[in-house]
């Protein structure tokens, strides 16, 4: 793809940039310009070999009197920025035409410990005039990022300083046309900003095609699929899934129906490592005494229970389930969503304050009273006011708190 601009510098070929720091060993000189093509993907999302793109150590530059640039200059940030430009040129070699750009990006939260991380992994986009970047990022919050997130995506991905309108657009339009919602397309850049370094001929649409022909997913559902899982239009699918899909089939029964309908629900699953993630939680399933059937029922209805943490999350469940509600296990087969909800800040409050308003039924606990809002939960189950539920649950949770505080102490002394 061709979305990144570089202007022409000079570069090192040190694989960090230089530091002025002492001790550090300044790097060799490249007395030539040494271009560099964004990273391209294959279609199965490989990077290619690239070349590092490392602006010069300017060696024996004299120091910056930024007092003399204020006629020069305009900054929107200038109390925070000009400090920041400071400490970044008495650490590195920053150039004093970055001031601009660095003025600009301290308006999204940015700081010195930011700008450091950036310059050590990608020198270039200090090349980017502030106008430039302005107008890009500009358009990303016009898309519907929000601006508390693009901290984080210059974090993440400082290329995207680099990448031309076009590619941004394309990128974009290439969402809309799978049926993204523009309402969330800046929840799928700022949770998968890297996806702009991938071409959009070359790496996302055969992506999309292999969600679609290999894997199964109905076209009118990539929208959904992508909004639960931004990254899987930038990670590796391969015959891996094959195998994965293969072992469901052999292990439970699951017809391709079933297995697609997992996938819609929960996309993780395509990258799900057999051996520690999917056999361990369907082998602790069997052991509570489940059926394959039984299994098949609650994945396909909540395959994220394939993500669930055993020994934090499914066994005290199970526990509580038997032991406190009085439920069989089968129990999961009509309400999987149980193993979804929180024990300490739902299911357990819910519980104990129906028993301590006497209204907790005898037999087992109806599994069903979880499900409802807290307010629906009050005028159905407790007939009373959502407030004293509330009050009730902070207080158990705080006396959940100090009991996990004091075990640990405990334990730490012993």
């Amino acid at each position: 793809m061709s979305g990144l601009e570089y202007p022409g510098v000079l570069y090192s070929n040190s694989p960090r940039a230089p530091s002025k720091r002492p001790g550090l060993q300044a790097p060799l000189i490249k007395e030539h310009w040494e271009g560099r093509q964004p990273e391209t993907h294959d279609k199965y999302g490989s990077p290619e070999k690239i070349k590092s793109l490392h602006p010069r150590n300017k060696v024996g530059r004299a120091s910056t009197d930024l007092m003399n640039m204020d006629s020069k200059v305009e900054l929107k940030n200038e109390s925070i920025s000009r400090s920041v430009f400071q400490k970044l040129q008495e650490e590195y070699d920053f150039d004093d035409k970055w001031l601009p750009l660095v003025d600009y990006l301290c308006t999204f939260g940015l700081k010195e410990s930011h700008f450091t991380y950036i310059y050590e992994r990608h020198m270039a986009c200090f090349q980017i005039s502030q106008a430039s970047a302005e107008e890009r990022l500009n358009f990303l919050l016009n898309a519907g990022v929000k601006s508390k997130d693009m901290k984080r995506i210059l974090v993440r991905q400082p290329q995207i300083l680099e990448y031309t309108l076009s590619n941004l657009k394309s990128h974009v339009d290439f969402l809309v046309s799978i049926g993204v919602p523009s309402t969330r397309i800046g929840h799928i850049i700022s949770s998968a900003p890297s996806m702009f370094s991938y071409s959009v001929e070359q790496s996302l649409k055969p992506t999309v095609r292999y969600l679609i022909e290999e894997v199964g997913i109905e076209e009118s559902d990539l929208g959904k699929v992508v909004q639960l899982s931004p990254q899987i239009l930038v990670q590796k699918i391969d015959s891996a899934w094959k195998s994965r899909s293969l072992f469901l089939s052999k292990e439970l029964g699951a017809p391709k129906d079933s297995i697609v309908k997992m996938v819609t629900k929960h996309p993780q699953l395509l990258h799900y490592s057999i051996e520690d993630g999917i056999l361990p939680r369907i082998n602790f399933l069997r052991s509570i005494g489940m059926r394959n059937s039984d299994i098949l029922k609650v994945l396909t209805s909540l395959t994220q229970v394939l993500s669930l943490s055993l020994e934090d999350n499914l066994k005290p469940k199970y526990l509580y389930l038997v032991n406190d509600l009085k439920n069989e296990v089968q129990s999961l087969t009509k309400y999987p969503m149980y193993l979804s909800l929180s024990l300490d800040q739902r299911i357990r409050p819910r519980h104990r304050f129906l028993v301590s308003l006497k209204k907790a039924p005898k037999g087992p606990f109806p599994l069903s009273s979880f499900v409802p809002t807290d307010e629906r939960f009050c005028q159905r189950w407790a007939g009373t006011s959502l407030e004293k539920y509330h009050t009730f649950r902070q207080s158990l949770l705080r006396t959940g708190f100090a009991e996990k505080s004091g075990r640990k102490k405990l334990v730490s002394r012993r």
